[in-house]
């Protein structure tokens, strides 16, 4: 845990047990600097997040007060379940396929969706860069562009980067068709189907579904919820397997909410340069961060170029327009191509949208306001768990992105949850769809990224009875 996240921890504990209530006047920047013998930006990252999770609040000229009653926090996971140390053959699909296409109605409450509510974008916004984009659009830019993409977005992207310190030139940049196109694109150049290629343990569906259809095994590593893939155990799997490539989510993993803190990024592109192993970094929620700084990508650490970088818009402004891009490092030119093979570019107009869109400005303002509308809503979320979950309940609270993972007390079958909570109207994600091996029978992943209104406090009601019959059976 990071300083300025335990910093906020003791505050909200404070706040949580009623040793701050309600219209307190926490201590100002200053002062807490001071007495702390922390950074003033320590004090403000912490304030940050407190007020990002509805808290406390902060009065213009007069300080942070406190304005939320005490509230209970449920314990959360200490560690994942191990996986086998194996190499896995994968049959995923058909259980992600059957639970996704739940998701997709409208009369049913989205906690199982992958997607946060589209309400929370600035659609208009992009249609109005849209349409002016194509309008003003070079015909020969349609053709001179194709594969590596928008020269003006590929600019853009490189000055977000920048911005945090990591320099990336627009030439190493391909535009995709979303950041899953980029993944797979870096996985079938440096993997060939029969090898083996190490994910996370629990593991984005979508993950362990690229390596399933490319007839590739998984190597599951255990990881921690808050902290990443087990070092020790990824060792371990790179001396006993040979592994061709490592897959992993390095900020806000998908489903536990992991951040590896900075040294670990540091170490393990290290890890993995040593023993020739490039990483596939999927960061689709790195601009989803709660705190006041992004989280940086391994990318950061990046020498030798093994780190081939994935990321997308699809998660942070612009659902439905599918533009990604990979940096693939060393491996550039041969995504490139196996890109030009494949599907030959991302949509021309989609791609001149949100440049245009980036380069008039208004982004980060967007991204404030929407890490704001998920903190709060994680808070709601959590608050819900502590009032309808049956007790021995523990609950991830990441700083970032829009997932909980629940790990439930006793026997529970959350594939059995998932079906009765659907025959309700209710979508869950089942922990078996995040395992090779249909672990994690006892998890679920919530969706929090729907603003909190009636319907969905009843609805976590409703699974809180269902969690609370038998377990689920």
């Amino acid at each position: 845990m990071k300083r300025y996240e335990a910093f906020a921890e003791e505050i909200a504990q404070s706040i949580r047990t009623g040793v701050l209530k309600l219209g307190d006047r926490l201590p100002s920047v200053r002062q807490a600097s001071a007495s702390r013998s922390v950074s003033p930006s320590t004090v403000f990252e912490a304030y940050y997040l407190l007020e990002a999770r509805g808290l406390i609040r902060a009065r213009e000229r007069s300080g942070y007060y406190v304005t939320a009653g005490a509230k209970t926090l449920l314990p959360e996971p200490e560690t994942a379940a191990r996986p086998d140390d194996d190499s896995t053959p994968i049959e995923v699909s058909e259980l992600v396929f059957e639970i996704l296409e739940s998701t997709k109605m409208r009369d049913v409450v989205p906690f199982g969706s992958a997607f946060p509510s589209p309400l929370l974008y600035p659609l208009p916004r992009l249609a109005r860069s849209m349409a002016s984009s194509v309008q003003a659009m070079d015909p020969w830019s349609t053709v001179d562009d194709l594969t590596p993409g928008n020269a003006s977005l590929r600019r853009q992207i490189a000055l977000r980067y920048l911005a945090d310190g990591v320099h990336v030139h627009t030439d190493e940049i391909v535009i995709t068709n979303g950041a899953l196109e980029a993944l797979n694109l870096c996985l079938h150049t440096v993997a060939r189907p029969g090898d083996s290629v190490i994910v996370e343990s629990p593991a984005f569906y979508g993950a362990l579904q690229a390596l399933e259809g490319f007839g590739v095994k998984a190597i599951q590593v255990q990881t921690h919820p808050r902290e990443g893939i087990d070092m020790a155990g990824l060792a371990s799997a790179l001396e006993r397997h040979k592994p061709k490539a490592c897959w992993l989510m390095t900020n806000f993993q998908n489903p536990m909410g992991a951040v590896m803190p900075d040294e670990k990024k540091q170490a393990l592109v290290a890890l993995l340069e040593a023993h020739g192993v490039p990483l596939i970094e999927d960061d689709v929620y790195g601009e989803l961060y709660f705190g006041n700084r992004r989280p940086l990508p391994a990318k950061a650490w990046d020498k030798s170029g093994m780190v081939m970088h994935c990321s997308s818009f699809s998660k942070s402004l612009a659902p439905g327009y599918r533009v990604g891009w990979a940096i693939p490092g060393r491996y550039a030119k041969a995504v490139a191509r196996l890109k030009l093979t494949r599907t030959l570019s991302a949509s021309a107009p989609a791609q001149a949208a949100i440049a245009d869109y980036l380069a008039k400005g208004g982004y980060d303002k967007h991204l404030r306001q929407l890490r704001h509308a998920l903190a709060v809503q994680q808070e709601a979320m959590m608050q819900a768990v502590v009032r309808h979950f049956p007790a021995g309940t523990r609950a991830t609270r990441p700083s970032g992105g829009y997932f909980l993972w629940i790990e439930l007390p006793g026997d529970v079958n959350t594939l059995e949850i998932h079906r009765r909570a659907l025959s309700l109207g209710i979508s869950v994600a089942p922990g078996p769809m995040f395992s090779a091996q249909r672990k994690f029978s006892n998890c679920l992943r919530l969706n929090y990224g729907h603003p909190w209104d009636a319907r969905a406090e009843a609805a976590m009601a409703t699974l809180g009875r269902l969690l609370s019959t038998r377990g689920g059976q």
